[in-house]
């Protein structure tokens, strides 16, 4: 038990030492290594301020602008009549009272909740080992360890997700998310907490996981997962079926059509990013069958 308590707190004692960091460039970019631009503008960021601190306001911003700018199309759509025939479910308008809750507690969340780890993740990162210096990593590589947290964070959802439709769970947690029978973008994150905290933890494990089995995680690839996570996740809340969507050229892409039908249905689709989980194990029968009779409604009315 000492070996135990001895551990932790120099754990926490490390944990301490980095969030007190403060940036400085001759040290995050070693002597002969030639930064380019990009990293030269992300140290200068850091040079002479707390680096949690910094790190956390960027990852906020981020956060704000990816999720709020996603959406904003999305809401323009809504005041544009042309735009009402590519409407999932037409005939369920929310209300202005909705829309005001549903910011309101975002914005709360995102906050008081969000920001505060927000500021916490840099120094738990260095300390996991993610690479946090030069050079940064090629775009390539950016790209494959995004789309394996994809993969990863999609399983795990899945699972995470289908666990929160069973008794208790639903009706005392996952229920405040299924408020909302027709989604719209922002209600991506209109969550309790609990579930706010279980599935996040996918989109976190993925770059842990990778970072420790497979290899080193750049703190930027991170920011770059973030967003396109982000980017996804309002996708799928957005409550419109465009012919241009992800989906019509992505076989494999769930996007709204796929998790707008959960949210009307309150069953099946558990999935957050792709369509083979739920195929796979059969949770998509009665979608399939709704999205037959969706598709030759429209095309007949066409």
């Amino acid at each position: 038990m000492s070996k135990v308590f001895v551990a932790a707190a120099a754990l926490a004692e490390q944990f301490m030492a980095e969030l007190m960091v403060t940036g400085d460039m001759q040290r995050s970019i070693p002597l002969g290594h030639v930064p380019t631009w990009a990293e030269r503008s992300w140290f200068s960021l850091f040079h002479g301020r707390n680096e949690a601190l910094v790190f956390g306001i960027i990852s906020f911003a981020l956060h704000q602008g990816v999720y709020y700018g996603r959406y904003l199309p999305y809401l323009v759509c809504d005041y544009i009549p042309a735009m009402q025939k590519y409407k999932l479910q037409p005939d369920r308008q929310i209300s202005n009272a909705q829309w005001w809750k549903c910011v309101n507690s975002l914005l709360f969340s995102q906050v008081f909740v969000q920001l505060p780890m927000m500021m916490f993740f840099l120094p738990a990162a260095k300390m996991a080992g993610f690479d946090c210096g030069v050079p940064f990593p090629a775009w390539a590589r950016v790209a494959f360890q995004v789309c394996v947290f994809f993969v990863f964070e999609d399983f795990y959802h899945y699972w995470a997700h289908r666990m929160f439709h069973y008794g208790i769970l639903y009706k005392r947690i996952h229920k405040v998310h299924h408020e909302h029978t027709a989604p719209f973008g922002i209600a991506a994150e209109y969550a309790h907490p609990i579930e706010t905290a279980v599935l996040g933890q996918g989109t976190i494990a993925g770059p842990l996981l990778f970072n420790y089995f497979v290899e080193q995680v750049h703190i930027t690839t991170m920011l770059v997962w973030i967003a396109a996570r982000l980017w996804q996740t309002v996708e799928a809340h957005c409550g419109y079926d465009f012919p241009w969507s992800a989906s019509h050229w992505l076989p494999f892409w769930a996007g709204a059509s796929h998790h707008d039908y959960h949210h009307m249905a309150f069953v099946d689709n558990f999935a957050s990013t792709f369509r083979w989980w739920d195929s796979l194990f059969g949770t998509d029968r009665r979608y399939q069958e709704y999205e037959a009779r969706r598709t030759a409604h429209r095309e007949k009315m066409e």
